[in-house]
């Protein structure tokens, strides 16, 4: 689908996904929100994307909410008054999926569901949404020009995008309490130092080493266990024993053997690269997704 706030390019089996605002520095729309959840959506089942790398326009990456918008600037409906119940029993509900849901956590849920790595090049000013949608892709790098800040305090409001649970499982409860009850700007080695990012690069070079890491999950590696791996790790890694994650590490082993798995074990013998045949899109196991 055309997109209004993104752009959607592919090549080499890399989605570059750019947000794509830049006079407004990127600045979170309800629109843009929609439009990352149908990109997300898209890219797991898309079979010529195997990683996807996300930037920002211009010189910000994003610079959070833009708070230009007219009546309750983050799209809620304020005549409601939304309950425990109804986030519990109606969270689809038309009311309160557009009137009461936080439109960055729909973003990071579509994410959080995506069978695609997720690597962020922080290019500039990731603010509020544009720091909390970060937490859920798998790898962070950071301009130099980079500043990233969880600002939801100095407003008045609270952490959103679902980053209660991302943020403390990144860098550590202690850490992300002081950033968030701090509000504070930071700089890309302070957020190094706290290991919010994995790297902090020239500006001119911060895309080419995002697309080094992506080629090397793109390249010879099996879509479909990707997929699972990126499944298995973040929901199994949040099991109360890890006899859950045995349960789920078996299957995945059992059905990948059968194909890809063969493939990969004659490839090392015979001392070649792999030619994967199953995609994402026809040969996930049946008991994928485990989880619903």
């Amino acid at each position: 689908m055309p997109y209004n706030t993104l752009r959607y390019e592919v090549a080499d089996y890399i989605l570059t996904l750019t947000l794509d605002r830049p006079e407004q520095l990127n600045s979170f729309t309800v629109e843009m929100a929609n439009e990352l959840v149908e990109a997300f959506t898209t890219a797991s089942q898309d079979d010529e994307v195997r990683a996807i790398v996300v930037t920002g326009a211009g010189k910000a990456f994003c610079a959070g909410m833009d708070l230009s918008a007219d009546n309750n600037v983050f799209g809620l409906d304020e005549n409601l008054q939304p309950t425990i119940d109804d986030v519990n029993n109606r969270l689809d509900d038309p009311e309160i999926f557009h009137n009461v849901r936080d439109t960055g956590g729909r973003v990071t849920l579509a994410i959080y569901e995506c069978t695609k790595p997720v690597i962020a090049a922080i290019n500039g000013a990731a603010v509020g949404i544009g720091a909390t949608m970060t937490l859920a892709m798998d790898i962070r790098l950071a301009s130099e020009k980079a500043r990233i800040g969880f600002v939801f305090n100095k407003l008045g409001i609270v952490p959103e995008a679902c980053s209660s649970w991302f943020l403390p499982k990144i860098v550590g409860i202690s850490q992300a309490l002081e950033w968030v009850y701090s509000a504070e700007i930071l700089t890309p080695e302070a957020a190094k130092e706290g290991r919010l990012v994995k790297g902090v690069y020239a500006p001119e070079a911060l895309l080419e080493e995002a697309y080094k890491i992506a080629r090397r999950i793109a390249d010879n590696r099996s879509p479909v266990a990707t997929a699972l791996t990126r499944q298995m790790l973040y929901r199994n890694s949040a099991l109360d024993h890890p006899l859950e994650a045995h349960k789920i590490d078996s299957l995945a082993m059992f059905y990948t053997s059968l194909v890809d798995g063969k493939e990969g074990v004659a490839s090392f013998l015979e001392k070649r690269a792999p030619e994967f045949t199953s995609t994402v899109s026809e040969d996930m196991p049946d008991f994928y997704p485990w989880w619903k």
